[in-house]
């Protein structure tokens, strides 16, 4: 009997693990730690050193939240597509561990909640805003670009360029010139970071109906594009020093990294045009790198006295 029991309980709470993890692949975590990347450093430098420890974790945890609702409300409306792309066979809504209703409650659930936080503990611009990046992800990307346009990660990747706006409210109940340079510069990243990653799965892309840029264009065009969107990202990058007043360390760091960036681009051009096995994987990953230093370089100038 007390076997029978102690069954049961370790079969509910592996079915309780299984839930939860699911409800977590749900919101592609992977993307909301990139997001959180961009919103500390951004806080920071609104408010030309440390906000209250309070308020970056009330931002930080509600801008989770609503980039989770994003990322939930997109798993639902792309369930068809995963199911034929290899990419995304083990989503939650694929393999069966959650019903689309249950994905859909939860999604709608997390969005209002993330709306609800940031009004509360940060103000009621930064919630707004969330608002706006939940709409511009879920409506404007994932259902009228996405399937229609190869042109759908360069528009569809303004709601990923909204974190910088939400957390420069959330200290400033404002925006100025400094956050949109920093929307700009995530905006202008985002097709040489997608991009390639487009390149490794075309066959998935094609299968499933998605016109992506390497699906509906060669490589060469591709590699092409990659290159010149780098070069405004950095650009944009190096802009932000007379804009904000950024000191030596952010300086040094835009241009060293930009320089690394743009050349990465630059050799997957060049495999590209000759014909030879490519990596676009390399500036996939190296695209992270380079986001997440300049940002790191964002958060820590204005604290330093040079």
């Amino acid at each position: 009997m007390q076997a029978a029991v102690e069954t049961r309980q370790a079969t509910t709470e592996s079915t309780l693990k299984r839930k939860l993890s699911a409800y977590l692949a749900l919101t592609k975590p992977r993307v909301i730690e990139l997001l959180l990347v961009v919103t500390a450093p951004t806080m920071i430098l609104a408010q030309n050193g440390l906000p209250s420890l309070w308020l970056m974790v009330a931002t930080l945890i509600g801008g989770a939240m609503s980039a989770g609702s994003a990322g939930a409300f997109n798993c639902y409306i792309d369930r068809d597509i995963d199911r034929v792309m290899k990419r995304t066979q083990g989503r939650p809504l694929v393999t069966g561990e959650l019903s689309d209703r249950e994905a859909l409650v939860f999604a709608y659930g997390l969005g209002i909640a993330s709306i609800v936080w940031l009004g509360i503990f940060t103000n009621w611009v930064a919630a707004a805003l969330s608002l706006a990046a939940i709409l511009l992800y879920v409506v404007f990307y994932s259902l009228i670009l996405k399937r229609r346009t190869a042109q759908n990660i360069v528009w569809g990747g303004i709601a990923g360029c909204m974190p910088v706006l939400i957390g420069w409210a959330a200290v400033t109940g404002d925006l100025s010139w400094p956050p949109f340079i920093l929307f700009l510069i995530i905006f202008l990243w985002t097709p040489p970071h997608y991009w390639p990653l487009s390149m490794k799965y075309k066959d998935d892309y094609a299968a499933a109906g998605v016109p992506m840029l390497a699906v509906v264009r060669g490589r060469a065009q591709v590699g092409l594009q990659v290159i010149l969107y780098a070069w405004a990202t950095v650009a944009c990058s190096l802009l932000l020093i007379p804009v904000a007043g950024m000191g030596l360390l952010y300086s040094s760091v835009a241009l060293v990294t930009g320089v690394w960036f743009i050349y990465e681009t630059h050799r997957l051009y060049n495999l590209a045009i000759r014909h030879v096995q490519v990596s676009p994987m390399r500036v996939f990953h190296g695209s992270i790198a380079y986001l997440t230093l300049v940002f790191l370089a964002v958060g820590i100038d204005p604290l330093l006295p040079f």
